[in-house]
């Protein structure tokens, strides 16, 4: 089936359902006693009220049939019914206001409303208690509020209840259901019930189908539950059930389902469950079981080899190597051992489950190759094997799975190239191999007869695709991630046929082409679009494109020319280090009268200029906003005070000026502000300590701010980052530093520094912040590790007095720098406290004293410049201080390593140097010390080594010594 064929089949099927209203026509059918109108598309349509004139109808099935509004109580008149099936198809279609219309069908057997609107039906159990023929009664999800307690009711026919899905007030089951002794099935799931399984069901043995799932019982498992010998179908999963299960499990001799996942159960699983022979589906997930796999298959082979079907214990806390006679289980249907911890190959025999069509191994250890016979389960539909160690080439028998739907090999180690039988896999509709190291070439042969492919992910090969200019592909895709192929030169054309693609990632794919305008035409369609990191070049058309994906990454290309225009449903827009040009005042003016939803704008290092346009107010989505490195100009516009879900601020590396407005007070959730090198000037406003509680990065660093440090700014508590270097600052350094509170310790507060809860938004990965900083000397970007960085940098301005010694309490400070300034005074003799620090750059100061002794405690420093001061004495002993480079210390009065001033008591002496040697002096004691050591050292030990006889001698001696020692001391 081609894509074509495949939505031509859904658009028939759509057409093929009934529509419109009924016709009242229908009424000249006297003698109809069966109507079933399920399954259509009546919408917007009601219930026809003529229908309660139809009273030859013992059948009547209006379920799924998209009919809305209240049920009409004309069918009341129906009173030969006996089937009667309203089951809704959403929660929104049909409802009633009571149900005494119900009182006048004296005959019915079954009765389902599920999904209808019950709310205002508070007389549901009193109307179907009157019903003295019923047997079925069906109410899943219908909103009831919940159950009265009756105490007699006189349901003496009824032999299945479904009250599932209503979430009850009750946090109880009503004892009325304990009542019920001739109850077959019981459903109570997704109730919001509480405490522990009711001892009231202990009576109600009669029943084959219990189920309740989904509520919050959390005691163990009852041992009376296990003596319901008539038991088929048992669903206790998802509550918080404990303990273990005991081996009087056994007992349920008719059970064929056991479901209890998605609970805290433990211990090991008793090997009385594989004597239940007449069981078909174990599931077991979500539980403690701490078990090796093997030992749970061994013990479920005893009788279920030849019967189970379906075997789920994922996430299970299993370990061990599977079995290698797991194929013994013949007519298992589906299989799965995920998100545990089972490692070694995957046993050949597995190939022997003819009726295997799902197995899951995904997250697990599993290493080795895949089985070469795997192209003999010709009924998988869906294999998924992610996370794993599996290495090796992908086997060609994967050519002959020919049932399969869905297959997963992400983030493993699989090698060679992509067979080319894979392109026979017709059913094949997802297909996930990225994250391997998978090499060669892929060519339309590949893809020769995926019709029905719709999601590709292959990133993160090296793959190579050479395809014809004119191939036209014969899916239709929605989802292609092919990050780091080599597609290129050329954009592939191919792309441009794919008319249903909304999810897209060719990023890092050696791309140089202009992109064509039919791909821009495509635009609307996309709600992920990353052509990012390639050589992409062109405009961007603006008319008639307007970019509508909901995330967008053209980052690191060469587009140039204007920037293009989005729509207000982008949130996120990439358009970073590329070469766009000129005003920024069409972009952010564009659509005034349209509320933005956008939450992330990147548009760092291009060549935008001209003034920020008052425009921002529409846009308050925004949580990211980067303008830095381009070549914006004049001042701040106060609308950006109105982005107040601003998380980060980067506008580094312009010429902005003038003063930060005062309306950016209102940016409580600013993270990061970071204006560096630009020319604003001015006080450093104490706002931003005042109502920017959470900023983590402050960085003002190249601009023309003056006067003194704001105490404020010692609000921020949870600042990480502070660099006011390079501007005009004057006074003292604020004693109250000590209250950087994130800065005194080594914890991480929150790694991302991103506004949103995960890095993934609408299946896209959103890139890390980053800032550049002045570290031991030099500048760097900082992205990855940036949380992890705590640093304050004062340094070029002209701050005065001492060092402040409150500073030593910033214990998790890695890099201080307070270079070129007027700062008088000693060092803080316990700068030895700051155990984190890596860099100390306190050069062309007035400092004086002496180099404090517990410097030689700072293991991890790397980095010092003490240079151009009025420090004296000598230099602590420390591996750090004596491997630096002497230039640390020059343009003082010290002495000592790694200076080559030796001290005297009395100061420094002079370093007299040897006329003779020019300039070269030869220490003679050091010279005699080593020539000592050599002679002694051989003196001793070459007798021992070449003499046998006085080496056995001399351990004699030390022996003798020895037992001499000891026999004193004791």
């Amino acid at each position: 089936m081609t894509a074509d064929q495949y939505w031509a089949q859904e658009e028939a099927y759509e057409r093929s359902m009934f529509g419109g209203k009924l016709n009242p026509s229908l009424l000249d059918l006297k003698h109809l006693n069966y109507l079933d109108l399920s399954f259509n598309n009546f919408s917007a349509s009601p219930i026809p009220s003529f229908l309660g004139s139809m009273k030859s109808l013992t059948s009547l099935n209006l379920s799924n049939a998209g009919f809305v509004g209240v049920i009409p109580h004309q069918l009341r008149n129906l009173s030969n019914l006996l089937f009667l099936n309203l089951e809704s198809s959403s929660f929104s279609g049909l409802y009633v206001n009571n149900l005494q219309w119900l009182s006048g069908l004296p005959l019915l057997q079954h009765l389902d409303m599920s999904y209808v609107n019950l709310s205002k039906a508070s007389d549901w159990l009193q109307v179907t208690d009157t019903l003295p023929s019923l047997f079925e009664l069906r109410l899943s999800s219908s909103q009831l509020p919940f159950i009265p307690p009756t105490p007699i009711v006189n349901f003496s026919s009824l032999l299945t209840l479904d009250l599932s899905g209503n979430q009850f007030e009750n946090t109880s089951i009503p004892s009325w259901i304990f009542g019920l002794r001739n109850l077959v099935s019981l459903h109570l799931s997704d109730n919001y019930f509480q405490g522990p399984i009711p001892v009231g069901l202990h009576n109600m043995t009669s029943l084959r189908h219990l189920d309740l799932s989904e509520n919050n019982f959390n005691s163990s498992i009852p041992n009376w539950l296990y003596s319901f010998s008539r038991l088929e179908f048992l669903n206790l999963g998802s509550n918080n059930l404990q303990g273990t299960i005991s081996s009087a499990i056994g007992n349920l001799t008719s059970a064929i389902s056991i479901d209890l996942s998605f609970n805290e159960l433990g211990g090991k699983l008793p090997r009385s469950l594989g004597n239940l022979c007449n069981l078909r589906e174990i599931r077991l997930s979500y539980n403690k079981w701490s078990q090796e796999i093997s030992e749970i298959l061994e013990s479920l082979s005893v009788c279920l080899s030849d019967r189970l079907e379906i075997l789920d214990l994922s996430h299970s806390q299993l370990h061990g190597h599977l079995p290698d006679d797991l194929g013994v289980f013949k007519n298992l249907v589906q299989l799965s051992f995920r998100d545990n911890s089972i490692s070694g190959p995957i046993p050949v025999s597995l190939a022997n489950l003819p009726s295997l069509t799902y197995l899951d191994f995904s997250n697990n250890h599993i290493n080795g190759t895949l089985p070469q016979n795997f192209g003999q389960l010709k009924n998988l539909v869906k294999l998924v094997l992610w996370n794993n160690s599996i290495s090796g080439p992908l086997p060609d028998s994967f050519g002959n799975l020919s049932s399969l739907t869905y297959l997963s090999l992400r983030n493993n180690q699989l090698e060679g190239t992509l067979p080319q039988n894979f392109g026979q896999l017709s059913k094949l509709a997802s297909l996930y191999i990225d994250s391997n190291m998978l090499k060669g070439v892929v060519s339309e042969v590949h893809f020769s007869n995926l019709t029905s492919l719709r999601n590709f992910d292959a990133s993160g090969n090296q793959l190579t695709l050479k395809a014809s200019q004119n191939w036209i592909p014969p899916f239709q895709l929605e989802s292609l991630y092919l990050r780091s192929w080599n597609l290129g030169p050329k954009f592939p054309p191919w792309l441009c046929s794919q008319r249903h693609l909304h999810f897209l990632d060719i990023s890092y794919t050696r791309i140089s082409d202009v992109v064509p305008p039919s791909f821009w035409n495509l635009s609307s369609q996309f709600q992920i679009l990353n052509l990012s990191h390639n050589l992409i070049h062109g405009e961007i058309p603006n008319s008639p494109v307007v970019l509508s994906a909901s995330v967008i990454d053209l980052s690191s290309n060469h587009f140039k020319g204007p920037l293009p225009c989005i729509s207000s449903n982008v949130f996120m827009l990439d358009l970073s280090k590329n070469s766009f040009s000129r005003s920024i005042s069409h972009f952010l003016c564009f659509r005034m009268n349209e509320h933005k939803y956008i939450g992330h704008l990147n548009l760092e290092k291009n060549l935008l200029s001209g003034i920020i346009p008052d425009c921002l107010m529409k846009w308050n989505n925004l949580g990211v906003l980067n303008l830095g490195n381009n070549n914006f100009s004049g001042s701040i516009p106060s609308s950006m005070g109105s982005l107040t879900s601003l998380h980060s601020l980067h506008l580094y590396n312009n010429t902005f000026s003038g003063t930060l407005p005062s309306s950016l007070k209102n940016c409580k959730e600013l993270v990061i502000i970071d204006v560096a090198e630009n020319r604003f000037a001015g006080n450093i406003p104490s706002w931003i300590g005042q109502r920017c509680t959470s900023l983590k990065i402050l960085n003002l660093r190249s601009n023309y701010f003056h006067g003194h440090i704001p105490k404020e700014l010692c609000a921020l508590a949870s600042l990480q980052i502070l660099d006011l270097s390079h501007n005009k600052l004057s006074g003292n350094i604020p004693r109250c530093v000590k209250n950087f509170s994130a800065m005194a310790t080594n914890n991480i507060s929150d790694y991302y520094l991103n506004p949103y809860r995960s890095s993934f938004i609408f299946g896209a990965t959103l890139p890390l912040e980053s800032a550049w900083l002045v570290i031991k000397g030099h500048i760097f970007e900082y992205s990855t590790i940036l949380p992890l960085v705590k640093s304050i940098d004062f340094s070029k301005n002209s701050l005065s007095g001492k060092i402040p010694i409150e500073v030593t309490s910033l214990q998790g400070l890695q890099s201080l720098n307070l270079s070129y300034n007027l700062l008088i005074g000693s060092i803080p003799e316990n700068i030895g406290a700051m155990g984190s620090l890596e860099s100390i750059d306190f050069s062309l100061n007035q400092l004086s004293g002496q180099v404090p002794s517990s410097m030689s405690s700072l293991t991890f420093l790397n980095h010092l410049n003490l240079s151009n001061n009025n420090l004296t004495g000598k230099i602590p002993l420390s591996t750090q201080l004596q491997s630096l480079d002497p230039s640390s210390f020059i343009g003082n009065k010290l002495c000592g390593p790694p200076l080559t001033n030796s001290c005297t008591t009395n100061g420094v002496k002079p370093n007299i140097r040897s006329k003779d040697t020019s300039g070269l002096e030869v220490d003679w004691f050091y010279v005699s010390m080593s020539l000592g050591l050599v002679v002694g050292f051989w003196g001793v030990c070459g007798p021992l080594l070449l003499n046998k006889q006085w080496r056995m001698m001399y351990f004699q001696f030390l022996d003798h010594i020895g037992y001499k020692l000891k026999s004193v001391v004791l």
